[in-house]
């Protein structure tokens, strides 16, 4: 299970602060190895947290028995190869709106195989119209939980090969 997770963004304090507000949580300093870094907590029982890095950020491995480090990326890319699913406790026309105040991509679209029904809906929201995070309001959530179950998936595509050793 994901419990927090880090993202880039050109102001981190502001999209900390944003994302804290689609999570009825706060928004604080993040007091790790990343210079300006904030988090965004919902308070929840699990530690639900995202974590957001200056965009100048980026993490390497360490050498033998030393942990990762972070370093500066003096060229940081346009828009980020990566996206997350954020369940969230506020109801779509409150994303909406606070995607429309930020002048971020928010959209709703259905997902699922091409040509076929949507099995689930999210909500696109580019932060900084950067980097893609989906969003899932309560009434949103079962239907993806429903459709990432390893019986659905299995019913769906068989069941997988076993790994080769």
């Amino acid at each position: 299970m994901i419990r927090h997770v880090s993202i880039p963004a050109e102001h981190p304090a502001h999209v900390a602060g944003v994302l804290a507000e689609l999570m009825q949580g706060r928004a604080f300093p993040f007091p790790g190895p990343v210079p300006g870094a904030f988090m965004a907590v919902c308070g929840d029982d699990k530690g639900t947290m995202v974590e957001v890095y200056p965009q100048h950020s980026m993490s390497r491995p360490g050498a033998g028995d030393q942990p990762g480090q972070f370093l500066r990326n003096d060229n940081p890319p346009d828009y980020w190869p990566f996206h997350l699913l954020l369940g969230v406790p506020v109801d779509e026309a409150t994303i909406q709106r606070i995607g429309e105040r930020e002048g971020w991509r928010t959209r709703r679209f259905g997902r699922g195989a091409p040509g076929q029904p949507p099995v689930f809906s999210v909500i696109e929201m580019w932060i900084e119209n950067r980097l893609l995070i989906e969003l899932a309001t309560e009434e949103m959530v079962g239907d993806y939980e429903r459709a990432s179950q390893i019986a659905t998936l299995e019913a769906l595509f068989g069941a997988p090969e076993p790994a080769q050793a």
